[in-house]
This record gives C-alpha cells, structure tokens and sequence, in this order.
C-alpha cells in the first residue's frame, strides 16, 4: 500500500503541476476571444474554427478544448481535494476522478463529430478509463500511452487557441 501512495502521490502531482499551467490565463481568454487568438502563436485564429466546424457541422476545436479543459479543471479540483483531506486516499477515490474524466470527455467530444480534436478527446478518455479500472490508478496513470495523446490533445487544443494540458 505505501507503494500505491507514493505512487499516487507522484502522479498526482505531476498531474496537477501540468493542469496548472492552464489554470487563470485560460479562463481570461475564454472570456475574451481575441486576446486568446493573440496567445497562440502557432495557428492563427481563423483557421481554427474554419478547419473544424465545415467538415462535421459540430463544435468547433475551440469550443472542443475549452470543454476538455474544463474537463480537466475539474479533475484537478477533485485531486486537490483528495490530497488536502488530511488522510492518504484510497485508489477507489482516483479511480472515481478518473471515470468522471473519462465522462466528461466523452460527453464533451460527442459534440465534435469526426474532428481531429474530438478523436483525440475520445483517444484520452479511454486512457483515462483504462485508469479508472485500474487496480493501482498511480501506476495505470504513468503510461507512454496516456502521456501521449495527453501531449497530442494538448498541442491540438493549443493550435485551436486554448492553451490546456493534459
């Protein structure tokens, strides 16, 4: 059991240090649009919401990561409150946060049809959900798998001027 602790602990952590990075700046340019457009340097904030909303007639990518990112905000709240409880969570609590994310996630990319950002939504939520079944959520969490499409939805989300990360 320490193990699982320590594991969680580490997981946890890393987790909530890579959700802060999203954490005030992220509702500021949800709340105005063109200040998020100027963030992102790395597509401009026409051809985000062009590219994504003509092929599938769904969400955009934009409203797409700001649904993941809220998603994710959530999660992090939830962690929060498991750590700061004054006693060592059990991995059922980690595995309910992460069903819970996987929900969401799948809810949230239900809106997006076939977009790349809704696929890759779906692709994280199954990694989220592969976690939540877990028996030692801390150890299921650290896989190159999960890391991954977390980096992958990460930089979509970016591209589509939300900056998150998962």
């Amino acid at each position: 059991m320490n193990r699982f602790r320590l594991t969680c602990t580490v997981v946890v952590s890393a987790a909530l240090l890579a959700l802060a990075g999203c954490g005030e700046e992220d509702s500021t340019a949800a709340s105005a649009p063109s200040a998020s457009a100027s963030d992102t340097s790395t597509a401009p904030s026409a051809a985000a919401p062009s590219s994504s909303t003509g092929a599938t007639g769904g969400a955009s990518d934009k409203e797409l990561c700001q649904n993941a990112k809220s998603a994710g905000d959530e999660m992090k709240g939830a962690f929060l409150t498991a750590m700061q409880s004054g006693k060592e969570p059990e991995p059922a609590v980690f595995q309910e946060i992460m069903k819970g994310l996987e929900q969401k996630m799948v809810a949230a990319a239900t809106a997006g049809g076939d977009s790349k950002v809704a696929g890759l939504m779906r692709d994280f939520a199954a990694e989220a959900g592969k976690v939540a079944v877990a028996a030692d959520p801390g150890t299921a969490a650290a896989n190159p798998t999960f890391e991954k499409v977390g980096e992958d939805l990460s930089a979509a989300c970016k591209a589509a001027g939300v900056k998150a990360t998962f």
